[in-house]
């Protein structure tokens, strides 16, 4: 990947979610509070007007102003200065590919082509299909009827038509007074339509099947000046300092766009962009990297033991749930494909001329659907999220051969895809089949697939491998090393906003390996006496209650709610099953109203908790001291057992973050427990030494011994240093450590040089020993008390 060569690359981001009851100024005055903490830039969730009401704002009504919910320019340009005058950097979070059209009065730009159509001089803003006729906005109700009851509740207030409290203009000329509202619907250039039918007949492009969202075609360049001329107006003033691009796969172009951004932006530019794991950005795009979600596959792998597999997997087997993880996403993208995704398929293979093979004339609603299925059989295919034509055209022909092997059937129509695309592959067909692929492997694999292979969950997070089930330390260190080496300057990760799980409740899971028959046996007791209603729920359901124990009744309630409505085996949003989710909803109390389960289930987290703290601590040494620029997700700096959003999108308590932040300043050395402070310790540690000596390279260091396997240790050279003078130490799979006896004389060997190296957690200087020519400290003394070493060359 060719990096992207940044002026103002940020030591590391600590990420915040702006909302109306957390605005701009609220941000502002943490600041102090994160530059104490070490951050080295504060990271806005997007802060462009969004819909009224928005708590994530990446549902933007105009991209020509800031949010006013939160606090408007004036508040924004004083949390840009008030950052610079610490030193600290302004990342802001951009959305290109949609704005909101929920409320249309809200959006400016769509307002103006549902009144003037076509002739809109924003018409050309949004991905519509004008030639199919009137825009199709799917808001009525249907009870079964198509939405034609829902039609007589339209009514003309003050110049508008309404639709309970919806509002949508009136073309001009469309209306007299006392017309029937009937008459001047049929006249607008749309059409309210059942919401059924946004999945298979909408007229415009959305994000994934979310028809509130709709497309914007930022490949245009007066709709990118138009839509970027705001945040662009921030950097020449000299307020913004690094860009997060989101969804940058759903883009027509996403290379263009990307070129065409960074000639007008010279700071820190990272993309939302989930690879595969051998998988690299094009070499093309001008970027320093993606959001991260590679390294955290890898870095909570490491504390993955891979003893757990095998009882775990017979578990899944045993209670009916499915473990072949590429069997439940070949189905869960074809369902995304032919149902969610039906309109963008309908789109594409109307682009594609019917070909039916010689002598065998098929009859044209036959050659349509052919065509049809092809399409939604080769996005479905695709072993990366979307390919980039011309460049990774290897990962198209694998789509193309992969799905005509999967239905021969259908392999006339693949070739002829195949011929189309590649004599044309920046044409609109080859644009919107990559486009569409990476919505149909997001809705499918993460948003229905990561819902019912629930073998282990931890697996199942946003740039995970359920197959992949642990990372050898080995390919730990490979993969960093090729990080450094290629993507120095790309964003890491262990929870964002868009984690299914935190950070810190999937290192409980990975604690839960290590103790695979005690839990598995444990799971099949609480299944007898308290089963939710569907199997790969009935998983879930207990590896949640563990990992993110205490949890409430009410958080787990909506937590199961979601999961099974994604995984739509039992209900789903479009199709509700009132008696299944009922069954869902009570399941938490009726567990925690149980006096005997309720103890089975604290006394087997008791088990694990201390575990899951090391493994914490573990994971986050090794992001915040490892290659790349690391992100610190809102509050995370304490434990944090979040789940997925809006449950992670939970106010954070910034009081007691800031008390126990005094502490340490003033010397105290937390103990590891259910505080967290420990946690907040080392953070701290890790972002000032990594503020400090902006470290480079990558030494992988190798523990000798009995305990050898347990250990997992680097070292970093300062900028500009000449020798090693950083190093991250963490112990892995701590149960099995102290169940063999501990690290006893295990010994980890240290780069040689001046100095002598210190513990930044306990302010120790490393006494090391000699052996076999290498100085050498002893594990059983470096990581005491503290599980985690953070060294430092002094």
């Amino acid at each position: 990947m060719s990096v992207h060569e940044s002026t103002r690359e940020p030591a590391s981001t600590y990420r915040l979610q702006l909302r109306p009851e957390f605005g701009l100024a609220d941000a502002a005055a943490r600041l102090d509070q994160l530059n104490r903490l070490g951050a080295g830039a504060v990271y806005l969730s997007p802060i462009l007007a969004a819909v009224p009401g928005s708590q994530h704002g990446y549902d933007v009504v105009d991209p020509t102003r800031v949010s006013p919910a939160l606090g408007g320019d004036t508040a924004r340009e004083a949390l840009a200065v008030k950052a610079h005058g610490l030193g600290m950097g302004v990342v802001a979070d951009i959305v290109p590919n949609h704005m909101c059209v929920a409320d249309p009065a809200a959006n400016p730009w769509w307002w103006d082509v549902l009144r003037h159509g076509r002739d809109s001089a924003y018409a050309r803003c949004f991905d519509i299909d004008f030639s199919a006729g009137p825009v199709l906005i799917p808001v009525l109700a249907d009870d079964g009827d198509g939405g034609r009851s829902a039609l007589e509740d339209l009514t003309i207030v003050d110049g508008l038509i309404a639709y309970h409290d919806r509002r949508y203009p009136l073309a001009p000329g469309t209306h007299t007074p006392g017309e029937d509202v009937a008459a001047v619907h049929r006249r607008q250039h749309y059409r309210l339509v059942s919401w059924r039918r946004g999945d298979s007949e909408l007229t415009y492009r959305r994000f994934f099947d979310v028809s509130e969202l709709a497309a914007v075609r930022v490949e245009e360049p007066g709709v990118f000046d138009a839509s970027h001329a705001e945040i662009l107006r921030w950097a020449a003033l000299g307020q913004l300092d690094g860009l997060r691009v989101d969804h940058v796969d759903g883009l027509t172009d996403p290379g263009g766009y990307l070129r065409r951004l960074t000639e007008r932006f010279d700071g820190w530019v990272v993309v939302e962009k989930i690879l595969a794991p051998d998988e690299s950005l094009p070499a093309s795009w001008p970027v320093d990297g993606t959001t991260g979600y590679d390294a955290l596959r890898e870095v909570c792998g490491v504390f993955t033991d891979p003893a757990g597999e095998d009882a775990l997997t017979a578990l899944a087997v045993e209670e009916g749930v499915d473990t072949d993880t590429d069997a439940i996403d070949a189905r869960a993208r074809r369902q995304a494909a032919t149902g969610l995704l039906r309109a963008e398929v309908r789109r594409i293979a109307a682009l594609l001329p019917a070909q039916p093979p010689e002598n065998t004339p098929r009859p044209s609603g036959m050659a349509v659907r052919q065509r049809e299925d092809a399409v939604a059989e080769l996005l479905c295919s695709f072993d990366v999220y979307r390919s980039y034509l011309p460049e990774s055209e290897d990962a198209w022909t694998r789509a193309v051969r992969r799905a005509a092997d999967r239905r021969p059937d259908l392999a006339h129509d693949l070739r002829a895809i195949d011929r189309r695309v590649r004599r044309d592959p920046g044409g609109e067909a080859a644009r919107r089949i990559q486009q569409t692929s990476g919505m149909v492997t997001a809705m499918g694999t993460e948003n229905t697939a990561f819902y019912r292979g629930t073998r282990f969950t931890a697996l199942n997070e946003v740039g995970g491998d359920p197959a992949l089930f642990s990372v050898p330390p080995e390919e730990f260190h490979l993969r960093a090393a090729h990080r450094e080496a290629t993507a120095p300057r790309t964003m890491t990760a262990l929870s964002t906003h868009d984690t299914k799980r935190s950070e810190d409740v999937r290192a409980r899971l990975a604690a839960l390996t290590e103790i695979a028959d005690d839990f598995t046996a444990a799971v099949r007791r609480w299944t007898r006496r308290c089963p939710l209603p569907e199997p790969s729920l009935n998983l879930l359901g207990w590896q949640t209650l563990v990992g993110a124990w205490p949890i409430s009744a009410e958080r787990l309630s909506a937590y199961l709610l979601k999961a099974a409505k994604e995984a739509r085996l039992g209900t789903s949003w479009t199709d509700p099953d009132p008696g299944f989710e009922d069954r869902v909803r009570h399941w938490p109390d009726r567990v925690l109203g149980d006096p005997a389960l309720y103890g089975e289930v604290a006394a087997l987290t008791d088990r694990v908790e201390g575990a899951g703290w090391s493994n914490s601590l573990g994971q986050k040494a090794l992001q915040l001291l490892g290659p790349g620029v690391p992100d610190v997700y809102q509050g995370t700096e304490l434990w944090d057992l979040s789940l997925v959003d809006p449950d992670n999108r939970r106010p954070v308590d910034w009081d007691t973050r800031d008390d126990l932040l005094s502490r340490v300043e003033r010397g105290w050395c937390p103990p590891v427990d259910a505080t967290g402070a420990a946690k907040l310790h080392l953070v701290r540690a890790c972002l000032h030494a990594r503020r400090d000596l902006r470290p480079t390279g990558y030494l992988p260091l190798t523990a000798a011994g009995p305990a050898a396997e347990h250990a997992v240790a680097f070292a970093r050279t300062s900028r500009g240093g000449r020798f090693p003078d950083l190093a991250a130490v963490a112990t892995r799979l701590p149960l099995s450590l102290a169940g063999a006896g501990g690290w006893r004389d295990t010994l980890l060997p240290l780069p040689s040089g001046p100095g002598v190296w210190t513990d930044r957690l306990t302010g120790r200087a490393v006494a090391p020993v000699r052996t076999d020519g290498f100085t050498a400290a002893p594990l059983a003394d470096l990581l005491d008390p503290y599980p985690v070493a953070v060294l430092v060359r002094e």
